[in-house]
């Protein structure tokens, strides 16, 4: 086309125009397919994982301890609830329930069951297990002098230690309870459940193995069965000591 024609010149700029706006758009094109990323390098995503898996695993082991110190309250917590449980059915009830702790199973378990069966209300047998790696245990090193022992029953040789009276005498060594409709905590000396026999108190001890500061213990007192709480401290130079909870 003759340009130079005046009536060709408007039309001959529209064609130009149009020219360089293809050109400019196919440029754009090619510079986006041959210049923009696409995605990850797989070298880029290999550091990634790695750095979350460092992550996780330094999160991991730093939860650890808080864990198990986790599972020894709940061990204790679980021995304490189901004590309070069985004095407190005895005294509502009317009636005895007996407190069995089995330290020959893995895991540790206790046991709260009535004395009798058949009286209307009466609660069933109900069995708690501890955590595998919490049970009733006493960790070499924990106090063992009467004046130092929680509530001065017996001399920490026994995990599980009742059969004492409120004076703190007594053979020791049972592992069982039983609650009176009265609130007090006896032995079977007048007939199995009966509530007519010896006033019976003591003490268990909770513990992970090898571990002498997860040690908790919880000790009865006959006359009342009344329980206390109790933690092992790091008393400093005069050594471990136990504290009320």
């Amino acid at each position: 086309m003759d340009c130079s024609l005046s009536g060709a010149r408007s039309i001959c700029k529209r064609l130009i125009a149009t020219a360089e706006t293809g050109d400019h758009f196919m440029s754009s094109l090619r510079k986006n397919r041959t210049g923009q990323t696409s995605g990850f390098s797989l070298l880029e995503m290999v550091m990634v994982l790695a750095l979350i898996i460092t992550l996780a695993t330094v999160s991991f082991m730093s939860l650890q301890p808080m864990l198990r110190q986790q599972r020894v309250n709940n061990a204790y917590n679980t021995v304490l609830s189901a004590m309070r449980v069985a004095r407190d059915y005895s005294v509502a009830q009317r009636t005895s329930y007996v407190v069995i702790m089995d330290s020959t199973t893995t895991p540790h378990s206790i046991r709260v069951q009535p004395t009798f069966v058949g009286p209307q209300g009466i609660q069933k047998t109900v069995s708690y297990s501890l955590p595998t790696d919490v049970g009733f245990r006493v960790v070499a090193g924990i106090p063992t002098a009467p004046s130092k022992t929680p509530d001065g029953f017996g001399t920490g040789a026994k995990a599980i230690d009742f059969g004492y009276t409120n004076a703190g005498a007594g053979v020791g060594g049972s592992n069982l309870i039983y609650f009176c409709p009265d609130g007090t905590a006896q032995d079977a000396a007048g007939g199995v459940g009966q509530c007519t026999g010896n006033l019976n108190g003591g003490v268990v001890y909770i513990a992970r193995a090898g571990e002498l500061l997860s040690s908790r213990a919880i000790t009865v007192w006959g006359a009342t069965g009344r329980m206390r709480g109790w933690r092992l401290y790091n008393g400093g130079a005069g050594g471990v000591i136990w504290q009320r909870q």
